[in-house]
């Protein structure tokens, strides 16, 4: 929890449906009583990787990644401040995972000892999410308006392997959400899984 304030993240690779979920949650929560916010990944509204992927500028480096690092943790604690909940569209061991596939050499390359710290960072803030859940879905990449997803589209199954792997070294516990199902099945199986791990926010 941060301040008191219930963190729930969705996770998962790229277009598997986490901002849909994320959104969607948000809304199931709000007719529910609930002062909840959603927190939006990062990347989105990024001026480095606007650089990179709008106008074909550059390349990930590492400039990028401290600052997507920063302000997903930024955006998430400003966020908790004023409101009972919030649903993060993924953890703070997603943008590391991303690190670790984009950036050369991993932790033996140059950037190793940034990410190692990074690495650090994240295993003493896992316990901030009170719950995790992961999309196991994998939907349409090729969205129009999207470019940003049409960049990584080639790191899906890297990506997929690397963020639970990463989630699992730094002690972050996640639920699989069992595939196939529509947004509105998730949203239930999700308000369930909290209710039995004593997180429910309308029980408060």
């Amino acid at each position: 929890m941060l301040r008191d304030c219930l963190v729930v993240a969705v996770e998962g690779t790229h277009a598997s449906g986490k901002t849909t979920l994320t959104h969607a949650l948000a809304a199931y929560y709000r007719e529910r009583g609930i002062h909840v916010a959603c927190v939006p990944e990062p990347a989105r509204n990024s001026p480095f990787i606007e650089e990179i992927v709008v106008h074909g500028r550059g390349a990930f480096d590492l400039e990028t990644e401290v600052d997507l690092f920063a302000a997903h943790l930024s955006s998430q604690l400003r966020t908790a401040r004023h409101h009972t909940m919030i649903i993060a569209d993924k953890t703070i061991a997603n943008v590391l995972a991303y690190a670790w596939l984009v950036l050369p050499g991993g932790p033996d390359g140059p950037h190793g000892p940034v990410l190692r710290a990074m690495d650090t960072f994240c295993r003493a803030w896992a316990h901030v999410y009170d719950a995790v859940f992961y999309c196991c879905d994998r939907f349409d990449q090729q969205q129009a308006g999207d470019p940003y997803r049409s960049k990584v589209l080639d790191i899906q199954p890297a990506a997929d392997r690397v963020v639970r792997s990463t989630c699992a070294s730094v002690g972050q516990r996640i639920y699989d959400i069992p595939p196939n199902m529509s947004t509105a099945q998730r949203v239930d199986w999700i308000a369930e899984q909290l209710t039995a791990l004593g997180l429910d926010p309308t029980a408060r």
